[in-house]
């Protein structure tokens, strides 16, 4: 067994090794509070990857870090044999800051373990990496990106070979084969035989993306008056964004220019979130019908629109989703393509709202743990089975999947669906607002929120697992004046009925989520993140309207917030 080091004797190793310039003068100027910030753990391993501040440091995302992660993966591929070497590693990045350095590293690494390696020239989107493995049929691949992080942060995500973010069994692996790599600092990297790739996989996935479309008449009479702004806050999605809705038929799309070129800075918004509505002020100017914005890394999709009284009002991920199921059922049921096997797959902390209009269609769904490797897991199942047929998937964090060529959660097919059905509203003299509000007077009023809070460093570590195993252990009995009925806890895998004591148990995978399912249908859930140091807190709230809806929304928040502080 590999002995553990200290906190110390990790900083002394990196005060002797031979760092480049910038990281030499960030070490030799960082307090001891900084330092032992930055070494106290190796940087975690969560859901998707791994995701840290850019800078020195065993708990920094840097171009040790990565190479000592790349190495891990390269031993891992070498004990799968000669065929997954050569089948190698598809390798892309966004904008952020170093992205294109540690694609670089991560290449090189690879390399000198005779490994396959297709290197993406330049920024491009998640999913478009996603659907260049099965494309090239490649063996795993690497992302370089912090998604929707601040500009202080980058990242790495790895890939299966069915496009899906790595599953949990060969990501434990890779992560042994890491933690028995103790010198990181002379990792061998070679720069010779690396293949590049780009504009051929743009061209094969944009003819995918054709697919996306429903209703080309719709679009026909529409695209030329339709007028959309789009957005890819400085990332990698720009052009294939623009591509996407023009080849789908939409031709006023108004691209926010001082928002289009990538720059891992991002130097018009804090934090490069579509989830945020003030990503949209720049949007605003071009005064269009529907606003667009994608994350750095193209995943997930924020939406605008402009209501009747000229104002813009803006989409949580929750209500996007039912937007886009309620369409592309009708959509299909209209063209006589709606199949009799058709599934969508949700996470259980998203919406019940898309469930309820699945079922009215005769659709089944499908609840899966957060991160979209599990929805992608479901896609996989569907194909070997050929029990489904899947027609869509999303996570409330504004991740959404139409098609199943790409196995991740996917913006551009997004914001090209998103555009057809801004269409079909404006055929019925709608906004998406008043579509929206069809939507609830048929299902019910839903009012969903989610809320993250941080607790960074070693010492918020501990504080976010007291906070749980407190839950946990000593729950409450009721949100407010509201009876918890169920507990649902993913961990134990246990969900227990207040009223009768019963139990029984949960199907899915055991996660760090403790759900409460209160009597008037409402629930609140709590969740660590996989990727940063934050605690999500997620409540979702029904109503005979909105007004209701919203004042249970606001009230349980306020209740739970009170339990927090006990």
């Amino acid at each position: 067994m590999i002995k553990e080091k200290t906190i110390q004797e990790k900083i002394k190793e990196w005060e002797v090794a031979d760092l480049p310039e910038g990281l030499r003068l960030e070490f030799a100027n960082a307090s001891q509070d900084k330092l032992e910030d930055a070494f106290y753990q190796d940087l975690n391993f969560g859901t998707a990857g791994m995701r840290g501040l850019l800078g020195v440091g065993t708990n920094r995302m840097n171009i040790f870090t990565v190479a000592q992660t790349t190495e891990a993966l390269a031993r891992h591929m070498e004990k799968q044999g000669a065929d997954a070497k050569k089948r190698g590693v598809a390798i892309s990045g966004d904008s952020r800051i170093n992205s294109e350095l540690f694609k670089k590293v991560s290449a090189e690494v690879l390399r000198a373990h005779d490994i396959t390696v297709y290197l993406f020239n330049g920024p491009h989107p998640t999913p478009e990496l996603s659907f260049a493995l099965r494309h090239l049929h490649a063996y795993a691949g690497i992302m370089i990106t912090a998604s929707h992080n601040a500009k202080e942060y980058n990242g790495y995500k790895l890939y299966g070979e069915d496009g899906g973010q790595l599953p949990p069994k060969p990501a434990d692996e890779i992560v042994e084969e890491r933690n028995a790599i103790t010198d990181i600092f002379h990792i061998k990297q070679v720069a010779n035989g690396i293949k590049k790739i780009g504009a051929d996989i743009d061209k094969a996935y944009l003819e995918q993306i054709k697919t996306i479309t429903i209703n080309p008449d719709l679009i026909k009479k529409w695209g030329d008056q339709l007028t959309i702004s789009f957005t890819p806050l400085h990332g990698a999605g720009g052009d294939l964004g623009v591509k996407a809705l023009k080849q789908a038929g939409f031709n006023k799309v108004l691209v926010v220019k001082e928002q289009f070129a990538p720059d891992g800075t991002f130097p018009t918004v804090k934090y490069p979130n579509p989830e945020f509505h003030e990503v949209f002020k720049l949007s605003e100017n071009y005064g269009a019908e529907i606003e667009l914005a994608v994350d750095p890394d193209s995943d997930r999709m924020g939406v605008g629109y402009k209501g009747s009284d000229g104002s813009y009002h803006y989409l949580t991920g929750n209500q996007i989703a039912a937007l886009m199921v309620n369409y592309i059922l009708t959509a299909q049921q209209k063209a006589g393509t709606l199949p009799a096997n058709g599934a969508i797959v949700t996470s259980n902390v998203s919406s019940n709202l898309p469930e309820l209009i699945a079922k009215s269609f005769k659709i089944k769904q499908f609840t899966v743990l957060t991160g979209f490797k599990y929805i992608a897991d479901k896609i996989v199942e569907f194909d070997e089975k050929q029990n489904h047929t899947f027609e869509f998937g999303f996570e409330e964090s504004y991740g959404f999947l139409i098609k199943p060529f790409v196995h991740d959660k996917d913006a551009i097919q997004a914001i090209t669906l998103m555009s057809e059905l801004a269409a079909y509203y404006k055929d019925r003299d709608m906004t998406i607002g008043d579509g929206l509000d069809e939507i609830y007077a048929k299902f019910g009023a839903f009012a969903e929120q989610s809320k993250a809070t941080e607790f960074p460093g070693e010492k918020g570590q501990e504080e976010m697992t007291a906070v749980m195993t407190k839950f946990r252990n000593q729950g409450p009995k009721e949100i407010g004046n509201i009876k918890i009925k169920v507990v649902e806890d993913n961990d134990l895998r246990i969900s227990k009925d207040l009223t009768t004591g019963a139990t029984k148990n949960i199907s899915l995978p055991a996660a760090n989520v403790i759900k409460y399912w209160l009597e008037d249908g409402s629930w609140v859930a709590l969740r660590p993140s996989g990727t940063e140091p934050k605690l999500k807190i997620y409540i979702a709230a029904k109503g005979q309207d909105m007004q209701a809806a919203n004042q249970q929304l606001a009230y349980l928040e306020d209740q739970l917030s009170q339990l927090l502080k006990k």
